[in-house]
């Protein structure tokens, strides 16, 4: 059984056809016949949330898990605004959502209609393509041209760089009316990336630049893993007059990456700045978490710096670029170190003395210190099982865990693209729904509680605990300079608040457990990663949020100066 509605039963056959499966529906009538046509279709996985914005992130968890594109679709009116800040989110980010909003026929709009707004391009600065569909498609032209529309619109979620795209959809009533008769259309297919011819020249005249110069610095910005993209890393990493800086968010790992910047950046001294200074500079992938990178490069600019991205995209994030090079990161690196040669630089050296000493004084620090997020965090992230996926929650979740370094048997999920706090559990909800491996997301109190319509779904599953470090406000706005020189730093920033998780995990059956400052956390955080449970579980962590700021600004002063200053 389908729609009546011909425009949105093509657009469900050709759905199909492309090799997709995955919609996330929120409940409303003017979208019934999205409904009927998606829902009642067995090839297609039907999922219903309630709430547009959780939904919508719920449905980019699972385009990350999957790596295809999944759609979301919603009633008319003020319903599709809720679906801005995951599409915001998916635009920086590159994550593959094809938005499908139900909307009244064009006489309908202004005229004072329930539930009625202009939706037409509503999302066009954060969408990388709008369309919107002929409400009737009874003439071959029409249908042809909706045909193309469906097309284009699914070509473009994944070309020439994955993203969101927006389907509108007009429907005049009846829009109940149902159909035995299949309406089916073409899929062209999606087109395939080649690299130019020219680019293996372009990336041949790279590589002379850097065989030239002793200082060349690779950053990996947010990244899915890539074990092909992985090894060829490894081996340029092997070169004295290269070094690769990535964060646990760029899924990359080896033993010559610096993975821990801002543990190295915080003690530079203004000989530091200048010895440690790249003459060329290679980015790739998406956001970069560390604001000390950032600061650094922009004040110590690089001669030379190329952005690598299939698209072509000149993301200038360190206000030095000297051109965009739209290739395959994979294909870009593989070609580099084909045409690179051995350096006598001590450009690396540099660098991994300077981890090595970094490292072994987080330690010595880790090891002094009282009972904080700082301390809890370092723990978790040691003792996370092997094959995990952790999500990483804005705002001091991600920033904390760049602190301690990734792990080659673990991934790394946050939702950087934009760096909010809304739906971030919503996201590891949808991803671990479709996985098969253990997920751990750690967030902040406010994150969660903002988050918590997240648990009011049917897709709640045992592969996924929650760990909520609850230090009763915004902990960020103790640590960035600014809100604590105000008035306003309790109410107005970090929001001071006494609420808990509690009686949230109750209303939604999630299993509760917490720790306070005077419990034993490392053998309750042990029992809570290794146990095992059938259904979603959450832990939630009090820690002491006036100590943790000054705790963590003592670590950064205790790596500047060494094991002179005790925490």
């Amino acid at each position: 059984m389908i729609s009546d509605k011909k425009n949105i039963s093509l657009l469900a056959d050709i759905f199909v056809k492309s090799g997709l499966e995955n919609i996330v529906i929120s409940p409303g009538s003017r979208n019934a016949p999205i409904i009927v046509s998606f829902a009642n279709n067995p090839k297609i996985n039907a999922f219903s949330i309630i709430d547009e914005r959780s939904a919508a992130f719920f449905a980019m968890g699972i385009s990350l898990q999957t790596r295809k594109t999944t759609a979301i679709a919603c009633t008319s009116g003020s319903a599709a605004l809720n679906y801005a800040s995951a599409i915001a989110e998916a635009y920086y980010q590159k994550i593959p959502l094809l938005i499908i909003t139900a909307d009244r026929p064009k006489y309908l709009i202004d005229v004072g209609d329930g539930q009625t707004i202009k939706q037409k391009n509503v999302f066009k600065n954060y969408i990388k393509k709008s369309y919107e569909l002929p409400e009737n498609i009874d003439s071959p032209k029409r249908f042809e041209k909706a045909e193309k529309i469906i097309n284009k619109a699914l070509a473009h979620c994944l070309y020439p760089d994955p993203g969101p795209v927006h389907i509108n959809i007009p429907f005049d009533e009846p829009i109940y009316g149902t159909s035995n008769e299949e309406t089916s259309g073409r899929y062209f297919g999606c087109p395939i990336i080649k690299p130019k011819k020219d680019d293996e020249g372009i990336i041949k005249i790279i590589a002379d630049e850097i065989n030239k110069s002793s200082k060349v610095m690779i950053i990996a910005g947010q990244n899915q893993p890539n074990e092909k993209l992985n090894s060829t890393l490894t081996s340029l990493s092997k070169l004295n007059n290269l070094i690769i800086l990535s964060e646990t968010t760029s899924n990359i790992h080896d033993s010559l990456f610096i993975d821990t910047i801002d543990n190295i950046i915080s003690t530079f001294t203004d000989d530091d700045a200048l010895d440690f200074k790249p003459e060329i500079l290679i980015s790739y992938g998406g956001q970069v978490v560390s604001k000390m990178i950032k600061k650094y490069l922009r004040k110590m600019k690089p001669k030379l710096h190329w952005h690598i991205s299939r698209s072509g995209q000149n993301m200038d994030t360190y206000q030095c670029s000297t051109k965009p090079i739209g290739t395959e990161p994979e294909t870009f690196f593989k070609i580099l170190l084909q045409n690179l040669i051995p350096s006598k630089s001590s450009y690396s050296k540099i660098w991994i003395n300077k981890k090595t000493v970094t490292t072994n004084l987080r330690i010595e620090y880790l090891d002094k210190i009282e009972y904080c997020d700082l301390k809890l965090v370092g723990f978790i992230m040691r003792k996370v099982k092997g094959g995990t996926t952790i999500h990483l929650g804005n705002s001091t979740p991600v920033r904390y865990s760049q602190l301690f370094g990734s792990r080659n048997d673990i991934t790394y999920q946050s939702n950087r693209g934009v760096s909010g706090i809304d739906g971030q559990v919503s996201t590891a909800l949808g991803y671990s729904y479709l996985s098969n491996k253990s997920n751990i997301i750690i967030t902040g109190d406010l994150g969660f509680l903002y988050d918590s319509n997240s648990l009011m779904n049917y897709y709640l599953v045992p592969n996924l605990k929650i760990i909520v470090i609850n230090n009763k406000g915004g902990g960020i706005f103790r640590f960035i300079p600014g809100p604590d020189t105000t008035p306003n730093l309790e109410q107005f920033f970090e929001t001071k608040h006494s609420w808990n998780a509690k009686y949230i995990c109750k209303a939604f059956d999630v299993d509760y457990t917490q720790i306070s400052s005077d419990d034993d956390f490392q053998s309750k955080i042990l029992a809570f990663l290794n146990g095992k449970t059938d259904k979603t579980s959450l832990l939630e962590i009090h820690t002491p949020n006036e100590k943790n700021a000054i705790i963590l600004r003592k670590y950064f002063k205790y790596l500047k100066n060494g094991a002179n200053d005790s925490p």
